[in-house]
């Protein structure tokens, strides 16, 4: 280990298993769930002041409840839940010192889909605030940091997740995405991470509020069956039956795909060398199992940056102006970070926007399809250059700057987002210095099994590398 690469992989019970492993060994009664929490806490307890990735600890009632008779197809795996999604009994800060905190009478819609698979939850993991940045830094207060190199960012919103699996504390945990926010903590932290059609899972209570259901739910492993197996038991609690059944994904597929290579993304951002040397050396790797791969344009037009950097102003704007509604009246607007109010202070000089970026949301999921019609997977970076270090996307920056950079940083996720269209993050490669670097694999709505089918295919053709290698 390094002087600035933390992990906790040790000779415990949870040794270097994912998730699917120790459930196995839990329904095989060679380790109890109880034996697995304890481990975890262990774990965490070895990290968690140096990476800030626990917002809520709720040990004794994980070790409490961790005896108790469940099922599900995780069942007894230590975990932890992104601090935007009610658990009765714990608070929900959504990362920011304006909330109040004041525990919730129930557990959110989605955190029921994701208890039924048995899960252990261990406390809650941090965000940056209300899910606005792409990496997880504060004002004021310490950010959570990347295990492979702790000066550098783990990305965001579900930093603290990525985190914690990446150290190994946990085999999987809760992250959701709204803008990128899963698969961009995966690309940071060496992670498999999943962002899947809209629909394919129960919506949060934050999505069902907005106009635009850009948000949807999901987890961060460290292994494609743990992300398969994630889908496979929460479509056991519900399943939509408008789009196609996923079922139990469990490697990759005979079929050879055509497969969209986009490099350079439409905001004018070159992506940086190393990044799209990773790109590359994937797609000749796809070549070589013998898909097709091709070049073609970004599969969205021009004005869907700014259209989409609308919308993510007019969020921050109804935190700020109405967030007294949604949290109660101990909410203090006046604690917000700068990011938050100058994205508040952007959308007021361009609300007269919004009616048009509203109609044109539609229309974007359209043009997604017809353009992606051609080939059955785009190929692209998960970010235009390789992971900042701690600073760069403070919100601390001021905020013409930090808006500017994040949007160069952050110009290949959104677009998912907006179609509604599954893709996932897999780390293919690493910079210079040692941080992984991630590459996306995206699909048209409903397209989730092909992506998970070439996940594994990539997964087994390229050993990933691990943390605690030497």
């Amino acid at each position: 280990m390094s002087n600035n690469r933390i992990h906790a992989f040790g000779p415990d019970v949870l040794a270097d298993y994912d998730a699917v492993a120790l459930a196995d060994l839990v329904r095989r009664r060679e380790v109890s769930p109880a034996e697995l929490a304890e481990a975890a806490v262990a774990r965490v307890e070895q990290v968690n002041d140096t990476l800030h990735a626990v917002e809520v600890a709720d040990y004794e009632r994980a070790l409490g409840g961790a005896g108790r008779p469940r099922e599900g197809l995780l069942v007894g795996v230590p975990t932890f839940v992104k601090d935007n999604t009610n658990l009765r009994g714990l608070p929900t800060g959504y990362g920011s010192q304006a909330v109040p905190r004041r525990p919730a009478d129930a557990d959110g819609a989605f955190a029921r889909q994701y208890l039924s698979l048995g899960l252990t939850v261990l406390g809650k993991t941090t965000l940056s605030e209300f899910g606005l940045n792409s990496t997880t830094e504060y004002q004021g207060l310490p950010p959570t940091r990347n295990p492979w190199q702790t000066d550098y960012s783990c990305g965001g919103s579900s930093g603290g997740s990525a985190a914690l699996v990446a150290a190994g504390a946990v085999p999987i945990a809760h992250g959701n995405d709204g803008g990128g926010s899963i698969r961009i903590p995966a690309a940071c932290c060496g992670l498999v991470g999943m962002k899947a059609s809209r629909g394919r899972l129960v919506e949060g209570e934050m999505a069902r509020m907005l106009p635009i259901k850009i948000i949807v739910e999901g987890v961060l492993t460290r292994t494609v069956r743990d992300t398969a197996h994630f889908f496979a038991g929460a479509e056991r609690y519900w399943c939509n039956r408008k789009l196609p059944p996923l079922g139990l994904v469990e490697g990759p597929a005979t079929r050879r795909l055509t497969i969209g290579l986009v490099m350079d993304s439409i905001s004018g951002c070159r992506t940086c060398p190393e990044t799209r040397s990773v790109v590359e050396q994937t797609a000749v790797l796809l070549q070589s199992l013998g898909h097709r791969v091709e070049e073609i344009p970004p599969p969205v037009s021009q004005f869907f940056n700014d259209d989409f950097a609308d919308y993510w102003s007019f969020l921050a704007f109804m935190v700020s102006r109405f967030g007294h509604r949604r949290f109660g009246n101990e909410f203090e607007a006046s604690r917000l970070d700068d990011l938050t109010r100058g994205l508040a202070t952007r959308f007021r000089h361009r609300s007269w926007r919004l009616p048009m970026m509203l109609l044109r949301s539609p229309w974007t999921f359209r043009q997604h399809g017809r353009a992606v019609k051609n080939c059955n997977v785009v190929l692209s970076p998960v970010l235009c250059h390789v992971t900042p270090k701690l600073g760069y996307l403070s919100p601390e920056v001021p905020f013409a700057e930090l808006f500017q950079r994040m949007r160069k940083y952050v110009s290949f996720t959104p677009i998912n987002n907006a179609s509604g269209s599954p893709a996932i993050a897999l780390p293919m490669g690493a910079a210079e210095n040692g941080l992984p670097i991630g590459v996306q694999l995206s699909a048209a709505h409903g397209g989730d099994r092909m992506l998970l089918e070439i996940a594994y295919e990539l997964e087994q053709a390229r050993v990933w590398r691990r943390i605690s290698d030497g």
